[in-house]
Order: structure tokens, then sequence, then C-alpha cells
């Protein structure tokens, strides 16, 4: 089961860690233009404080990851 969770709650460390795991997950395309980690950190955030983006924790793994909204 996935709940979803305020990424507001998380700790600052955590949510760091959190999304940079994300950014750097294997098969992540970013397109032709190489990115710094900051950046795509940012742009992360931005999608999170947007909404495009939320943090899910699944109960069963006991794991979260970062889910992008479909549009």
């Amino acid at each position: 089961m996935h709940v979803e969770v305020p990424w507001q709650q998380l700790d600052s460390s955590a949510l760091r860690g959190l999304i940079e795991e994300f950014v750097t997950r294997d098969g992540t395309d970013y397109g032709v233009v190489e990115t710094c980690l900051d950046t795509k950190v940012n742009q992360v955030i931005g999608q999170l404080k947007a909404g495009q983006a939320v943090v899910t924790f699944d109960t069963e793994v006991e794991s979260a990851t970062i889910v992008v909204k479909e549009r």
C-alpha cells in the first residue's frame, strides 16, 4: 500500500537524500545537456512545491520514493 507523505514534514537532510536518490537512479534521462546535481535537486523541489510530484511511502517494503504526477 502506498501512502502520500507531505514533503514539508520531512527533515531537510532526509528530503535531500530522497531527492538525490531519485535524480541519480539508473535510467533517468535528462536530455542532451548534462545538469549538475544541485540543479536537479532544485528542479524536483520546485515540482514538489507545485504539486507536480509527491513523496510516497510503500508500507509493504517500508521505502519512500518520489512520484511525478501525470499531466
